[in-house]
């Protein structure tokens, strides 16, 4: 599974979007772009070269370049009103690895904002601190994004904005706007005699965070639960009796055609914008080809099979971060602690990088102009936040040669089995 579908702020960077991040690029002392080579896999703290932080600056930030292109200018403003420099450095390549190194040398951010899932590995590696939400904010965020930046029982990260997976309908090819079940779509898209009936992302290797609200619904899960609700990584759902159900389910899509390795990230959403597919499962970024193609579309809930579990996608949340090491903590705690008190600082970054909000007051204000944005928001409320563990990088590969290797004809049970194994293996258990 490609990184652009689990990364979430880099999923959507549609193309009016990075046009947009490069137009906020200037010669300001307040943005600094750090552009040093870093390793393609650095989650232990280890780089070949360390980016450091702006030393003139009071308050450093790092973030990808999409996210850097739309809180310059508002942490900027922010900086402005409290007296002090702000530097925004975009760290292009492996800003977690980056990230966690400089920290341990002392000579990072003090604030980072990347996605939810990170937690597991950067509380692991020292290099966050835990942050307090005061009640206000915290029952101005939705729920999903409160489980999402939650560790050990302890908030994290400063929820800004969400992403799941919907169901998108053409229109012009079916009139089967919201199917109960997946067995209703795929009568409708059957009848709608479209080339495809289900574009959703599988290829050759898998792409386990698409299939992932089929494999729910099916009756597999990933990891259970200890009794607090936090995860238990010595409970590996993938080769348990739901996930073989699952795969059953999963295989018979493939026997029927509806699901192919021939549907890859490269091609789900051109094949739905080019009028070729009557449904599409994607995210908030597939919204502005669907636009741009002139699709008459609707957004829906995917639903699940029929007498089964509901379908239940991922809910990816980008946060902000107090850096553990920073080295001026107390203007990091107070940054975030204004990212949370309103929407105003998310409603800023929306306006350069629309993404689905995650408080309820810019939901408020966007659901007249930006409905389809508020909608993955509410559909984000029934999915699961991605697992923040690091066991978690032991399940991509194997789920999704597994379902791939489905899908293609292999047997559910065996097949399912052997991914678990795999897994249990890999995980010491």
């Amino acid at each position: 599974m490609s990184l652009n579908r689990r990364s979430f702020l880099s999923m959507t960077a549609i193309a009016t979007t990075l046009a947009a991040a490069a137009a906020c690029g200037s010669d300001d002392t307040s943005t600094a772009t750090a552009t040093s080579e870093a390793p393609d896999e650095a989650t232990d703290g280890s780089t070949d070269e360390q980016v450091v932080r702006d030393a003139n600056a009071d308050l450093v930030i790092w973030t990808d370049e999409v996210k850097a292109g739309a809180l310059k200018d508002v942490a900027q403003q922010w900086g402005d009103d409290q007296g002090i420099t702000v530097a925004v450095q975009i760290v292009a390549d492996d800003l977690q690895g980056n990230f966690i190194a400089a920290n341990q040398a002392g000579n990072g951010p003090d604030v980072v904002v990347a996605a939810h899932d990170w937690i597991g590995n950067l509380v692991q590696n020292g290099s966050i601190s835990p942050i307090t939400l005061d009640s206000a904010a915290e029952s101005n965020y939705s729920q999903v994004a409160l489980d999402a930046v939650t560790y050990d029982g302890q908030y994290y990260g400063v929820p800004y904005c969400v992403e799941t997976l919907g169901l998108f309908v053409n229109k012009d090819l079916t009139d089967v706007t919201e199917p109960a079940t997946i067995e209703e779509l795929v009568e409708a898209g059957q009848a709608s005699g479209a080339d495809v009936v289900l574009s959703l992302p599988v290829g050759e290797s898998g792409d386990a965070y698409h299939m992932e609200p089929l494999y729910t619904s099916g009756g597999g899960y990933l990891f259970g639960t200890k009794s607090d609700g936090s995860l238990d990584a010595t409970d590996v759902g993938v080769g348990g009796e739901g996930s073989i159900a699952a795969a059953e389910k999963i295989g018979g899509l493939g026997e029927q055609g509806v699901l192919a390795t021939s549907v890859t990230g490269d091609n789900a959403i051109s094949l739905f914008t080019e009028g070729k597919a009557a449904y599409l499962i994607s995210g908030p970024w597939a919204l502005g080809d669907i636009n741009t193609a002139g699709i008459n579309f609707e957004l829906s809930k995917i639903p699940g099979f029929e007498g089964m579990d509901d379908a239940r996608p991922f809910a990816g949340v980008n946060a902000f971060y107090v850096a553990a090491g920073g080295a001026n903590k107390a203007f990091a705690e107070t940054f975030v602690a204004d990212v949370a008190k309103d929407s105003t600082i998310a409603e800023a970054m929306y306006a350069i990088n629309p993404l689905p909000p995650v408080q309820e007051d810019l939901a408020s204000k966007l659901e007249s102009s930006d409905a389809n944005m508020v909608k993955f928001m509410e559909f984000a409320e029934n999915a699961d936040p991605m697992p923040a563990i690091p066991e978690m990088s032991a399940i991509w590969g194997p789920l999704g040669m597994a379902e791939a290797n489905i899908v293609g004809g292999s047997d559910p049970e065996s097949t399912m089995t052997s991914a678990g194994d795999e897994i249990r293996s890999t995980l010491g258990l």
